[in-house]
């Protein structure tokens, strides 16, 4: 059985992307994560500037899920390129950046197309989905179809690298948001973020338990949503698209590509299954495939459409 998948022309050896925020902090935790099965990782979202980041307590685990509120804590793009940089292995490297305007989203794309010589990128994904953090993704609206158009278009004018637009599962209409992408040039829609806001309480100090009160969920309680909303972007736009949000086995990433993913992202498995986990879910893949008789992967994407 093959898992074997090629993104924007780089052959991959699997359809499991490591999602941004999650175990990509450094160099070393991506190479970690592709050793432990992932096929392309994706590296923490990167600013113009260093930011600190939202102060703690800064995740929580709730039933079937987690709520986090990071508020992109990152070294900014110079140090961060430079932490990144010089990636030679074969599966793929995204990077991720994020910006409060598209004037913020064009230099950094600018900045990461000046270091693609030595970076060894093989995409950028642009993030407009965060829901918990004040100026940024669906806090300052970015999810409305127009804005991500701008976005997009402004970041298009300033890399040759394949663009991806992260979208949330939090703002309806998602295939007119994913449509207005591929419309102002994306390449491809990452379907998928952390749900929310959602709050939890410590009942005893009688205060939100995160430290910016409301965060974003994730993990197994939110495949359904994350279903339907690739259901609805698959029908929306001809360019691929990666499922992201509560893969958690192999079944979970076999349903996601039958709603319409090309890839699988995922990140709170981890939490769940440790950091063997998405090698798990590939092995998990291929069993299903071998004992349903799906040779490839390509028999099983948008196969629920049919």
């Amino acid at each position: 059985m093959g898992l074997e998948s090629v993104m924007f022309g780089r052959k991959l050896k699997n359809p499991m992307i490591l999602a941004s925020g999650i175990l990509g902090m450094t160099r070393a935790s991506l190479e970690a994560a592709c050793e432990n099965g992932c096929g392309a990782v994706t590296a923490k979202s990167l600013t113009l500037e260093p930011r600190k980041g939202h102060e703690g307590p800064n995740i929580v685990e709730v039933e079937d899920g987690l709520l986090n509120a990071m508020g992109y804590p990152n070294p900014g793009i110079v140090a961060g390129l430079k932490e990144f940089g010089g990636w030679k292995r074969s599966e793929a490297l995204i990077i991720s950046i994020v910006g409060k305007n598209k004037e913020e989203f064009a230099e950094l794309a600018e900045k990461v197309d000046a270091a693609q010589k030595t970076l060894g990128a093989t995409a950028i994904e642009a993030v407009m989905s965060c829901p918990h953090t004040p100026g940024y993704g669906t806090m300052a609206g970015q999810g409305a179809p127009e804005c991500v158009a701008s976005i997009t278009s402004a970041i298009k004018k300033k890399t040759e690298l394949p663009l991806i637009i992260k979208l949330s599962p939090s703002v309806p209409g998602e295939g007119k948001a994913a449509k207005a992408a591929e419309d102002a040039g994306a390449d491809a829609i990452n379907m998928g973020n952390s749900l929310g806001p959602g709050m939890v309480i410590d009942i005893h100090r009688k205060r939100p338990f995160l430290g910016f009160g409301v965060g974003g969920m994730s993990g197994p309680a939110i495949k359904p949503i994350v279903i339907r909303c690739v259901y609805d972007v698959y029908r929306s736009v001809k360019i691929p698209i990666i499922g992201t949000g509560g893969i958690n086995s192999g079944r979970d990433a076999i349903e996601m590509m039958m709603a319409g993913a090309t890839w699988v992202s995922a990140g709170s498995t981890a939490y769940y299954r440790g950091p063997e986990a998405f090698g798990q879910i590939c092995r998990e893949m291929e069993a299903w495939m071998k004992s349903n008789g799906v040779s490839k992967l390509k028999g099983m994407i948008g196969a629920a459409h049919d």
